[in-house]
């Protein structure tokens, strides 16, 4: 048998070319490390081509198609004619391409050598390609995640996000499963598209991670769009009619309509790549880390949906970073899953970071803890944006901010100051004497620190 040629040799090997894979490619380049970065499909994983870019994507054109409905409310003489899909995915197509091609450019720039093929872990230093073997000094695993099924079969009526962004119409009805961040932020643009939405949550309540004044302010707002929801019960059957699909509920309850979204979660994508061959520990297919994201295997790394926790792509990127300057000794401070910001697209937004109210108590103790809330009807650029909602602080007695939560129209856009105030553990008085301009949505951060320093303004 002939010898197998020496493999290509890099100082780091990154499996994965999504959000944590490259991220993890160019910050090692920047320490002055050789890296090969190996994709079997596009770079830019999920987040680019099939998550967060283009449905935030037609989430903007449905902002637009609901600012053309009220926009006789503020003196604007429009007319809404409707949802053309074919020019909504022309738009959002064109956003991911350039991001691409942005994306691949850089990474050339940068000289990561990228390698295009299936990659399977054979040894503790080596990955193999389609028959050829690269080796790293360091390897990074950053495979990716999917889209649940529930085992439901997919296909033209019953769909995932991945096929939702590519429907050619607009559906008359659409039952969405799940009530989380990706099932709420689908049940929101489809309303504006003129869509009738029912969602079906198993747990009490939507975005059931959140703080429940937020819940609240949410199932409120759907409720006033004509967005209908079950909650409390786990479906039990989906089947496709023929010209429709029909659901039931373990309690006997049945929803139709024209097609039905599968939003029920995203599972990590580790099968087959020879994870377990080489003695990674896997647990419901997560790649289990310790708190420095590594397996105990070699040197061998794992990042972003792979490890257990929030799947989120600025998670990735924080994690591939982390491993880079783990790598190259620096001793990076370790950013816990409960200190990174979140923010859900719907309409309203929910932007959230740190702790909720309930959680605070159970870290603190309920008498240790306090909290405010601001309603968005005293902030002036909230008003002429049509939007009510809250910010809400929860703060440690005599200490900090431990939790920053809002909803409203583009609260989203507030979440970088929410999570320096509880990234840098800032007092209510740190925040509530800094200036906040006005008029702006970013006054409500500043007025809630001064509710919750005892002190408040227009409160």
């Amino acid at each position: 048998m002939a010898d197998q040629p020496q493999a290509q040799e890099f100082d780091v090997l990154v499996l994965g070319g999504g959000s944590a894979g490259y991220a993890a490619a160019l910050r090692s380049v920047q320490h002055g490390l050789t890296v090969g970065l190996i994709e079997r499909s596009k770079l830019g994983g999920t987040c680019l081509h099939t998550g967060c870019i283009p449905t935030k994507a037609y989430l903007h054109a449905a902002e637009l198609a609901d600012e053309a409905r009220s926009s006789e409310k503020y003196g604007v003489k429009t007319t809404f004619e409707g949802i053309d899909m074919a020019k909504v995915r022309e738009y959002k197509d064109g956003i991911v391409a350039g991001k691409h091609k942005g994306l691949s450019g850089l990474l050339k720039m940068r000289k990561v050598t990228v390698i295009e093929g299936e990659g399977r872990l054979v040894s503790q230093n080596e990955i193999e390609v389609d028959g050829t073997r690269y080796s790293g000094r360091n390897i990074v695993l950053a495979t990716g995640s999917t889209s649940k099924t529930m085992g439901l079969p997919i296909g033209e009526r019953i769909i995932t996000s991945t096929e939702a962004l590519e429907l050619d119409h607009t559906p008359a009805s659409a039952i969405v499963l799940g009530g989380g961040v990706i099932g709420c932020e689908f049940a929101s643009a489809w309303t504006s598209y003129g869509t009738d939405v029912t969602i079906i949550e198993g747990l009490p309540s939507l975005v059931p991670n959140e703080d429940p004044s937020i819940i609240k302010n949410l199932e409120r707002s759907f409720k006033k769009r004509g967005i209908t929801f079950n909650t409390g019960t786990f479906f039990k059957d989906v089947e496709d009619t023929g010209d429709g699909v029909k659901v039931t509920l373990e309690d006997g309850k049945t929803f139709e309509a024209e097609i039905c979204l599968v939003a029920v979660g995203r599972g990590p994508v580790t099968e087959g790549f020879g994870f377990e061959d080489q003695g990674i520990t896997l647990d419901r297919g997560f790649v289990i880390t310790d708190e420095r994201l590594h397996t105990g295997v070699g040197n061998i790394y794992a990042v972003g949906d792979i490890v257990p926790g929030l799947q989120l792509a600025h998670r990735g990127y924080q994690q591939g970073i982390f491993v880079a300057e783990e790598i190259v000794g620096n001793n990076p401070v370790v950013v816990e899953d409960i200190n990174i910001p979140k923010v859900t697209f719907c309409e309203p937004e929910i932007m959230s970071v740190g702790y909720t109210q309930p959680k605070a108590e159970e870290e603190f103790g309920k008498d240790n803890v306090e909290i405010t809330e601001y309603n968005l009807a005293g902030n002036g650029k909230s008003s002429i944006l049509g939007t009510g909602g809250i910010i809400k602080m929860v703060g440690v007695k005599g200490g900090p901010i431990v939790g920053v939560h809002g909803i409203g129209t583009r609260i989203g856009e507030q979440i970088g100051e929410a999570q320096l105030i509880v990234n840098w553990e800032a007092y209510p008085e740190d925040v509530a004497t800094l200036v906040h301009a006005h008029p702006t949505q970013n006054e409500a951060l500043g007025e809630a620190a001064m509710a919750l320093f005892g002190h408040p303004l227009h409160g």
